[in-house]
């Protein structure tokens, strides 16, 4: 049993939670604001645990959906079901499992709530997908990551009532907007990651955002930051966020600048090291909006 559970949790990346970060900072901005402040422990721990079990999930889909492609990778090779180590069963009834654990957690919230996890369970379903078809699956990947935002705003702002409108009363246009913008920063940070494993995803015939843009790739991660932290800081002015907000947007845009130099040269290490350290950018982003909301 120690065994198997070693290999459980390298199959869901527990040792790597730079992963489920990335969609923790955005997801708790969006809590944040949505509550005016500090959202309460009932609604902090069920989208921090509901988002770790989230990506978990996705963790278990997507290396299913790959377990043909991966094991032409080097980085990817030994992953638990590409290797044979975990059977496809085993890996789709822990997926599965995880998200009914996280949708136990959402059946705490509300109506509006509990309606959206049908669309964020099928976004991240479809992703893997998608690098089958278009030329760049990192936007399918973006809503899929972004889609605790809208969640969010519903978790504060829902109703009892089971109903699409009670879905659009509860999530403001800003929400929606929110998603857009955090989508570019997904864009940003995933076309890093696919930048490493660009010779082997063409050699397989696997399509990416890398591929699709390629010598633009470095001139677009960067259009995508700006496109992002822009959006973010407009976004955050139109709903009464003040300085120490702007100064998040600051020190996030300060360590875009320093990707750059990491990823300029498109090197394997340079790449992988810039994404890796993304999370940091959404603390940046969490951290400013939630001491803009306690000084108030």
């Amino acid at each position: 049993m120690p065994a198997r559970l070693g290999l459980y949790l390298n199959l869901i990346r527990w040792d790597r939670p730079a992963g489920w970060l990335l969609l923790l900072w955005p997801t708790l901005s969006a809590l944040w604001i949505a509550a005016d402040g500090f959202p309460g422990w009932h609604l902090l721990a069920v989208f921090t645990l509901g988002t770790i079990l989230m990506r978990s999930a996705g963790c278990c889909i997507n290396d299913v959906a790959d377990r043909d492609f991966d094991r032409h990778v080097k980085r990817t090779a030994q992953r638990p079901v590409t290797s044979g180590a975990v059977s496809v069963k085993e890996a789709l009834l822990l997926g599965a499992g995880l998200a009914l654990a996280a949708f136990g957690l959402a059946l705490t919230t509300n109506a509006p709530t509990i309606l959206l996890c049908g669309p964020a369970v099928l976004v991240t379903v479809l992703y893997p997908y998608a690098k089958r078809v278009l030329s760049m699956p990192q936007a399918v990947l973006g809503v899929a990551f972004s889609f605790g935002i809208p969640m969010a705003f519903s978790g504060v702002l829902g109703s009892s009532e089971w109903s699409l409108q009670s879905v659009m009363n509860a999530v403001p246009w800003q929400a929606w907007a929110m998603l857009v913008s955090n989508l570019f920063w997904v864009l940003a940070y995933d076309t890093e990651y696919a930048m490493v494993d660009r010779d082997d995803d063409l050699r397989i015939g696997m399509k990416t955002s890398a591929i699709t843009l390629g010598r633009a790739d470095v001139a677009a991660v960067m259009g995508f930051y700006l496109a992002h932290l822009w959006s973010w800081s407009w976004l955050g002015s139109s709903m009464g966020l003040g300085q120490w907000f702007q100064l998040g947007i600051v020190a996030a845009g300060l360590q875009v600048a320093w990707h750059y130099t990491l990823i300029r040269h498109r090197t394997r290490e340079g790449c992988f090291k810039a994404f890796r350290l993304n999370h940091w950018l959404g603390l940046a982003l969490f951290a400013g909006t939630a001491v803009d909301l306690a000084l108030r």
